[in-house]
């Protein structure tokens, strides 16, 4: 397994991911709109932004995360990892992917300087937030939102 960028190729592969987390989406079923073109092209440009795929040896997409580093004065100017849109392909979850995916990703952002990693899950998702545990991230905060 490889944590790497996705590459343009690979958005219908992510989107799939993202469309549904409990069954497996065809890549080529999913639209790939203009909104996502330029979504994918902004975080691609970015030098604080990946949409980084986990890839089998076939170079099969089986996961993804996008993590964005956030520069701030907390935590001595350090900057953190902000982990979002973590998906791994229903039908090859229970297998460590997932713990893969994260450990990578905390390994990726710690050899960037970052200090810590954070992430969001939605209140709903009992069994991704005993996931996050079992990894040792702690509940720390009540985050809120404000819908545009």
């Amino acid at each position: 397994m490889i944590l790497r960028p996705a590459t343009r190729a690979e958005l219908p592969a992510v989107l799939a991911l993202l469309a549904d987390e409990e069954r497996v989406v065809d890549p080529a079923t999913v639209p790939v709109t203009e909104a996502y073109e330029r979504a994918f092209a902004a975080i691609e440009a970015d030098p604080r932004n990946e949409m980084l795929v986990l890839a089998g040896a076939d170079g099969v997409v089986l996961g993804c995360l996008q993590a964005t580093y956030v520069p701030g004065l907390g935590k001595g100017g350090a900057e953190r990892a902000l982990i979002e849109a973590v998906r791994i392909r229903a039908d090859r979850r229970g297998a460590g992917l997932g713990r893969r995916l994260m450990e990578l990703a905390a390994d990726r952002a710690r050899r960037r300087g970052c200090a810590l990693v954070q992430l969001t899950s939605g209140k709903e998702r009992a069994d991704a937030h005993r996931f996050y545990a079992s990894l040792g991230y702690a509940r720390s905060h009540e985050g809120f939102k404000l819908p545009l």
